[in-house]
């Protein structure tokens, strides 16, 4: 069975050797809240959920108890890194200019970005 969320949390913020305050302190909280957190009182909101996601390197699933694996794959990275791409509103006139006849069009934007972080081969 999966541990649950606050389990996760304690688990990975003792691997960091982070007591609870300097955790806290570092992601602008309360101690006490963080105690809650570990505790199952309370659940972050989901732009913190992300947060310690990215701090602990795992997944979102890992920490919400949907998947026991705590690694994230290179492929998720990718994901992410492209996902945040096309998302983000500076690019946002360069690409939304494209046509809009989808997956072709979208690929295309994929191979790009791969030759913008060097991944293309």
């Amino acid at each position: 069975m999966t541990e649950p969320f606050g389990q996760k949390l304690k688990t990975l913020r003792k691997r960091k050797n982070m007591s609870q305050k300097e955790f806290a302190k570092f992601f602008g909280l309360a101690e006490s809240t963080i105690s809650m957190y570990e505790r199952d009182e309370r659940r972050p909101d989901f732009d913190l959920l992300n947060k310690f996601a990215d701090y602990f390197e795992v997944s979102t699933d890992y920490l919400l108890g949907r998947t026991d694996s705590s690694t994230i794959t290179q492929q998720e990275k990718d994901e992410d890194a492209f996902q945040a791409f096309i998302n983000d509103p500076e690019l946002g006139v360069w690409y939304k200019e494209l046509p809009q006849s989808g997956e072709e069009e979208l690929r295309k934007l994929r191979t790009i970005w791969e030759m913008i972080n060097g991944q293309q081969k």
